[in-house]
């Protein structure tokens, strides 16, 4: 199941950066905006579980789905924008970084991850 949910994080991020490119949108661009949804982890100096919570509205697909839809009925300059943060969240996700749950920051929706995430999945577990 994880490799599978990998892999729906590769082809989101394959889909979001080929619909960036045929919009013609600045690169320069991009690539500030790839990174900014790793702000959230600023929300950590709050707390575990603000902490947690401000990754997870930052990571979810939730958000760059509705900036998409808004792109596309009402305010299209945010359409590359809604691509960008999509492309980030599908590039996570294949990392295999997931929503975290409760207050933890190494365990996420997609298992564990860090030290103890990283031997479970070299021994197989």
């Amino acid at each position: 199941m994880r490799t599978w949910l990998r892999l729906e994080g590769l082809a989101i991020l394959v889909l979001c950066v080929g619909l960036y490119a045929r919009m013609g949108a600045a690169w320069p661009v991009f690539a500030l905006g790839f990174l900014a949804p790793d702000l959230s982890f600023a929300a950590w100096l709050f707390g575990p579980r603000i902490g947690a919570r401000a990754y997870n509205l930052a990571h979810s697909e939730i958000g760059p789905v509705a900036l998409g839809l808004i792109g596309l009925w009402a305010a299209p300059t945010l359409t590359p924008l809604a691509l960008i943060w999509g492309a980030h969240v599908g590039f996570d996700r294949m990392l295999g970084y997931g929503l975290k749950i409760g207050a933890s920051f190494e365990r996420t929706h997609l298992g564990p991850i860090g030290r103890r995430g990283i031997g479970k999945a070299v021994a197989g577990v």
